[in-house]
């Protein structure tokens, strides 16, 4: 564990206070503080550069924190590799899918094990988990990556997050150039996995379907949280609906 620190029970699994950070000089995030709860299904929301992939980055330790917290289970992860972030379950399924186009889609899930100590049968349980939540993958699983849809690209990047053994499954940009059907059916799946016990953070432009999904949502403008509230409670919010719904509440 990092800095000798056990986990601490029920804390939350990922706590940021006043968190700031950027690309070398240019600083995009400043002062970000939320909290990612066990179980829950987190969204981060906002439009077009507002900051949510760098934070995302950040969390995944890409790129360098600046300053401010970065706390997972009370131990502290503002200094961590990349590699230690995974190693406490902290997983990254990035915006594009970033798949291996040449290797079959087995071959990709496997690389997102690579980090983990597991033994075959460990390996063989974690495919069966993955084919279980994305059926598709299992008919595809001898096919070259780059072969496959929009959609079955999308399940196997998140399928490969999985492999990883995550507590907190990150998600950039979900349903990015798919169609209503297919995002149906990866919520369902996001679903499915959250009632399985894993915590999910969701970052998705799709404000509606991000909103319905999640249990909190925080709205990032121009690299800071602006807003915060249960999903329900921000779709329903006047200011909200007109600013990323586009709709004007008479």
């Amino acid at each position: 564990m990092l800095n000798g620190m056990p986990p601490v029970a029920d804390a939350p699994i990922v706590e940021l206070g006043d968190l700031s950070a950027g690309y070398g000089e240019i600083q995009v995030l400043w002062d970000v503080s939320m909290v990612v709860r066990t179980h829950e299904i987190t969204a981060l929301i906002g439009s077009n550069g507002a900051g949510k992939t760098t934070l995302m980055r950040a969390l995944s330790g890409l790129i360098p924190i600046q300053s401010g917290r970065f706390f997972s289970d009370g131990a502290d992860l503002s200094t961590a590799t990349a590699a230690q972030i995974i190693g406490y379950g902290i997983v990254h399924v990035p915006e594009g899918r970033r798949l291996f186009g040449a290797m079959s889609v087995e071959e990709n899930l496997l690389m997102g094990a690579y980090a983990r100590k597991a033994s075959r049968g460990e390996l063989s349980s974690g495919l069966d988990q993955v084919y279980a939540t994305f059926p598709k993958l299992r008919e595809r699983r001898s096919q070259a990556a780059a072969t496959l849809s929009g959609g079955e690209q999308q399940m196997c990047a998140i399928g490969r997050g999985l492999m990883s053994a995550p507590r907190l499954l990150m998600i950039d940009e979900l349903s990015l150039g798919l169609s209503p059907l297919l995002v149906e059916q990866l919520v369902e799946a996001l679903h499915a996995l959250n009632e399985g016990g894993m915590s999910i953070l969701l970052v998705e432009q799709d404000v509606t379907t991000a909103l319905d999904l999640c249990d909190v949502a925080y709205i990032m403008d121009m690299g800071r949280i602006v807003r915060t509230g249960s999903g329900e409670k921000l779709l329903a919010d006047p200011i909200i609906r007109e600013a990323y719904l586009g709709v004007l509440d008479n």
